[in-house]
C-alpha cells in the first residue's frame, strides 16, 4: 500500500513536534489494513477451545503450562534452563518443574530486578542480564500543568556470568534517567550483543529508544543513536522496542507506538546507529511486541492488535496531553501470533492464540494479556508467557502457520 508519506531521518531531539503529530495523525488514518494489508477476518478459532486456569481462554493446539516462571528463559550449555527473578538466578534441570535459586548481588538490599528485563546466553556461554533497577526509581511526580515529571530516575543496568548462573560479575550503571522497559536481547552474525533500553526525555516528558552493543560478552557497552519523535505524555513517544537480525545482516527494531502501528528502524553496524525510521504496516495497540527469529528459520510476532479482531473499535486512551498528545487504543484483550518466511515483507494471518474470558468473573479481574516474552524450548515448540496476564503456555510452530 502507497501510504504518500515519507519520513525523514530523526535520530535526535525533533525540531517540528506539529510536523509530527500531523504526519503521525495522516498515517494512522491510511493504515486500516492487517498484518497482511488486509482487513481479513481470519477467526479466532477459540470456540473449540478451553479456559485455562488464569481465566484465559486459549485455542486448540495451545498447553498451559502450570506453575511456569514468567521468564524470559536461556538454555544453558548442559541443556538446564535459567531465569531471574527478583533478585536471583533460577535454574531449572527437569523442564522449569523445580528450580534452584543463585543470589545475584554483592548487596541484594540495593536492586531489584524489574519485570521488563532481557536475557541471554551467548555462543560464548556468557549469560548476560539487563534490567532496570527498581531499588532506585526515584523522583516520579508526573505534574499535569507541565505534562512532565522532571527528574525522573530507573536506571539501565547489566551484569554477567562465566558459570552458568551461579556466580555475577562485572555490574555496570550504563544510564541513569528513567527506563521505561528493556524488553529484548540478541547475539548478531558477528558477535556482538545488542539489548534494547529507552531513556525518558523532559520539557515535556515523553519516551524514546536507544540500543546498547557489546563486543566482549556485556564487559563494556556502546550506546547507540537516541531514537526520538517526540510527543508530549508519560506514555508518549516511542518505547518498548524488539529487535532481530535480517538475512542481509541488518538489524531490524520494532517500536511501540500510540500511532497505530509498530514503527522500525534499522542498523547496519549492529545497533551503533539507528535509520530509516518510519511506521510499519503491522496494525499495533499501544503494547510491546516481541519479535524472535526461529530455529526454522522463520520470523515470530507475538503481540496485542490494535483491535479486537474481526472489529475496527477500541475505547481509545490519551490523547490529553497526558497519557500521550495522540488518542490511541490499548488493547490488551487479544495476544496474537504470526510468522514471515521472507524477513517481515509478508505474515501469515494473524491468529488468537489467548483472550480474556469476560464471562468468567475473577477477584480481581484479569484485565491484559500482555508483554509477552518467547522462548523456543525445542526446534518448533515456543513457551509464550506474559508479565501482564500470567499467560504460561506451549504451542506447536507449525499448528499456527496457516
Amino acid at each position: 500500500m502507497n501510504l504518500g508519506f515519507r519520513m525523514m531521518r530523526l535520530t535526535g531531539n525533533p525540531t517540528n513536534l506539529h510536523w509530527i503529530v500531523l504526519n503521525v495523525l495522516f498515517v494512522s488514518t491510511l493504515l486500516f489494513i492487517s498484518i497482511k494489508a488486509s482487513a481479513q477476518n481470519t477467526g479466532k478459532n477459540l470456540d473449540k477451545g478451553e479456559r485455562i486456569s488464569t481465566g484465559i481462554l486459549v485455542p486448540n493446539g495451545v498447553i498451559e503450562i502450570e506453575n511456569l516462571k514468567m521468564g524470559p528463559f536461556v538454555k544453558l550449555k548442559d541443556g538446564s534452563l535459567l531465569t531471574v527473578d527478583d533478585t536471583v538466578c533460577l535454574i531449572s534441570n527437569d523442564g522449569g518443574k523445580n528450580w534452584t535459586s543463585y543470589q545475584i548481588f554483592d548487596n541484594p538490599d540495593k536492586f531489584q530486578i524489574s519485570q521488563e528485563r532481557a536475557l541471554i546466553n551467548t555462543t560464548g556461554n556468557v549469560v548476560i542480564l539487563a534490567f532496570m533497577n527498581l531499588k532506585e526509581r526515584g523522583n516520579w511526580n508526573w505534574d499535569t500543568e507541565i505534562s512532565d515529571s522532571p527528574g525522573a530516575r530507573l536506571p539501565t543496568y547489566t551484569i554477567r556470568s562465566v558459570d552458568g548462573g551461579k556466580t555475577w560479575t562485572d555490574l555496570q550503571k550504563l544510564h541513569n534517567e528513567w527506563t521505561g522497559a528493556i524488553r529484548d536481547m540478541i547475539e548478531t552474525q558477528s558477535g556482538n550483543i545488542v539489548f534494547t533500553s529507552m531513556m525518558m526525555k523532559h520539557n515535556p516528558g515523553h519516551h524514546t529508544v536507544l540500543t546498547y552493543k557489546s563486543g566482549s560478552d556485556g564487559k563494556s557497552w556502546i550506546r547507540s543513536n537516541i531514537i526520538d519523535l517526540g510527543g508530549i505524555g508519560h506514555h508518549s513517544g516511542v518505547t518498548e522496542a524488539t529487535v532481530e537480525q535480517l538475512q542481509d545482516g541488518r538489524l531490524w527494531l520494532l517500536m511501540r507506538t500510540n500511532w497505530g502501528t509498530f514503527w522500525e528502524a534499522f542498523s547496519s553496524d549492529d545497533g551503533e546507529q539507528w535509520v530509516t525510521i518510519r511506521p510499519t504496516n503491522i496494525e499495533a495497540s499501544s503494547a510491546p511486541g516481541l519479535l524472535k527469529r526461529l530455529q526454522s528459520g522463520r520470523l515470530v510476532l507475538v503481540w496485542n492488535r490494535r483491535f479486537p479482531e474481526g472489529t475496527r473499535d477500541y475505547p481509545l486512551s490519551g490523547g490529553d496531553n497526558q497519557w500521550s498528545e495522540v488518542a490511541a487504543s490499548n488493547h490488551r484483550d487479544e495476544l496474537s501470533i504470526s510468522f514471515s518466511a521472507d524477513e517481515g515483507k509478508t505474515w501469515t494471518n494473524p491468529k488468537v492464540i489467548a483472550e480474556i474470558d469476560k464471562a468468567r468473573t475473577l477477584n480481581p479481574p484479569l484485565k491484559r494479556i500482555s508483554y509477552p516474552y518467547v522462548f523456543e524450548n525445542e526446534p518448533g515448540e515456543l513457551w509464550i508467557t506474559t508479565m501482564q496476564g500470567g499467560l504460561r503456555i506451549k504451542l506447536k510452530e507449525n499448528d499456527f502457520l496457516e
